[in-house]
């Protein structure tokens, strides 16, 4: 079987591609990828506790708690105790960090509008069925058996 036709690999590297792309991107803002997604992953009213950043965004905590020390070294974020559990904190965006997750947010729209602009929408749905699905079986654990 030759890698290029093989779906792992697509999206393996249409993933890589993206992400080259995106932090292309956030380098122009002094800025990496995995920054201006948290940034966009942070409930810019209420805050997010820093326990759903991890799974919601699909990043280790070790990646996360990285990230999340850059962002707040560089003002964009500050965190606080969860006024609903003490055990938790919140992290929430400074106006810089709200002014770059504008900025972050009007890069994904251009992503996407580019995207969309040049693949039809029968095959952007198609897109979104075939990675759903892929999910349901991944989630079912039905693709290896045991």
């Amino acid at each position: 079987m030759e890698k290029e036709k093989t779906i792992d690999h697509m999206l393996r590297a249409t993933w890589q591609a993206v992400a080259n792309s995106y932090n292309e991107q956030a380098a122009k803002h002094d800025s990496t990828m995995a920054m201006a997604m948290a940034l966009l992953y942070i409930d810019s009213k209420q805050g997010t506790p820093s326990t759903a950043l991890g799974p919601s965004m699909g990043m280790e905590a070790t990646s996360l708690s990285r990230t999340l020390n850059s962002l707040e070294k560089r003002g964009l974020i500050y965190r606080e105790k969860n006024p609903e559990d003490g055990r938790s904190v919140l992290v929430k965006l400074t106006d810089q960090g709200l002014e770059k997750r504008d900025i972050s947010k009007a890069s994904v729209f251009e992503f996407n509008q580019a995207v969309r602009d040049n693949i039809s929408k029968e095959k952007i749905d198609h897109f979104f069925e075939v990675t759903e699905l892929i999910n349901e079986l991944i989630n079912q654990r039905t693709i290896f058996k045991d």
